[in-house]
């Protein structure tokens, strides 16, 4: 199988990490913070270890104000409804995933509004249109870093100074890009950055992260046990241990800890190299391709590893099928989670196929990719 639905989750992890988990479950895996034994204790100790790997990715100095989560939906949640209250304001776009979209809407029954800002037809934003929606009460703004329906990369470093500006915290959709596009969260003046732990930064499945600079307040979106303050009923808001109420995905945590380590190694700078060479190969294969309509910007200094496209007179779920059963190929066909995303770029009666490259596929898999969609193509 030629693997290229890294957009949805990476594949294949570093062995490594495979390793670490097998090697936590079975030594030492006790409850973090919950104990005073040599095993709780050490799992605790590699737990740590992990918030600091995460904290030199993204040049974050403390390391407690790293909170673990599920995924970048649950990070993205605790965020957004830990900041906006009834009479707040946020400002978004057009090319959000639903994880931005959703929790905005259920929180305008609470007497929360926002404003979505649309992108252009390639997914790209204008910076001045973006400015006019800021409105007096605007408390939140919210910025993918990459499209995921697109790869389309928004301007990050400019919108943080026009937050930093305006006095408007600052929250960054991290999901497409962490672990393949370098962010630094004191250069680009981010306030609030929510990662997954199993895509760029190559952990496994069900690992987030949530970071709040210091001086950012948030409410807890959970309630319950977490090792500290035990006798009171209220629930604790210091950092992480009152926004990780609960036991912990140790083994997962430990593992995304090594494989950040192996990023770094790698260098994000030489991931983002190398994925950029596949996809623009890619693009150019799919233009001389008479019946294929490509999606995104055609500059691939503002593009992440995501080239979207469609067949003439056939589904996106068809042409994914064909690669699958046909060529072995995965990729991913549909809406993505982001329906204002194909309204944008004139897909919403369709969807569209969304290929997404990782730091181990070849050039040869995307020849491979090029030949078998040329194929298809003919019928």
């Amino acid at each position: 199988m030629i693997y290229l639905d890294n957009g949805a989750t990476s594949f294949p992890k570093p062995v490594g990490m495979i390793l670490a988990m097998e090697d936590c479950m079975a030594r030492y895996c006790g409850n973090p913070g919950r104990s005073g034994h040599a095993m709780s204790m050490k799992t605790g100790e590699e737990i740590y270890k992990s918030r600091k790997s995460i904290g030199k990715i993204f040049n974050i100095d403390n390391c407690s104000r790293i909170i673990f989560t599920l995924n970048t939906t649950e990070s993205l949640n605790i965020a957004i409804k830990g900041i906006l209250k009834k009479g707040d304001h946020a400002i978004t776009t057009t090319m959000e995933h639903n994880s931005v979209l959703r929790p905005l809407k259920a929180l305008e029954k609470e007497g929360v509004s926002f404003t979505i800002v649309k992108c252009k037809k390639d997914g790209s934003l204008d910076l001045e249109n973006f400015k006019r929606g800021i409105r007096e009460n605007t408390k939140l703004i919210i910025c993918t870093h990459a499209s995921n329906v697109t790869g389309t990369i928004m301007p990050i470093d400019e919108i943080g100074l026009i937050a930093k500006e305006k006095g408007i915290t600052f929250l960054v959709d991290g999901a497409q890009s962490a672990g393949c596009i370098p962010i630094d969260v004191e250069k680009m003046n981010i306030d609030l950055l929510a990662v997954p732990g199993h895509k760029g930064l190559l952990g496994p499945l069900g690992t987030g992260v949530l970071y709040v600079k210091d001086g950012i307040s948030l409410c807890p979106l959970k309630q319950g046990g977490t090792g500290t303050l035990s006798r009171e009923i209220y629930q604790p808001e210091d950092y992480p241990e009152g926004f990780e109420s609960g036991t912990v995905n140790a083994p997962g945590i430990i593992g995304l800890g090594y494989s950040a380590r192996y990023v770094m190694n790698k260098g994000i700078t030489n991931i983002r190299n190398h994925e950029e060479q596949l996809i623009k190969r890619l693009d150019e294969g799919l233009r001389n391709i008479k019946g294929v309509t490509l999606y995104g910007p055609s500059d691939y200094k503002n593009k992440a590893g995501i080239s979207t496209f469609n067949i003439d007179d056939m589904s996106c779920e068809e042409v994914c099928d064909d690669l699958n059963r046909k060529y072995g190929i995965a990729c991913r066909g549909g809406f993505h989670c982001a329906g204002l995303a194909h309204k944008t770029i004139g897909t919403w009666d369709c969807g569209a196929v969304r290929v997404s490259v990782g730091p181990f596929n070849t050039k040869r898999d995307i020849e491979t990719l090029i030949k078998s969609i040329y194929q298809i193509s003919k019928k």
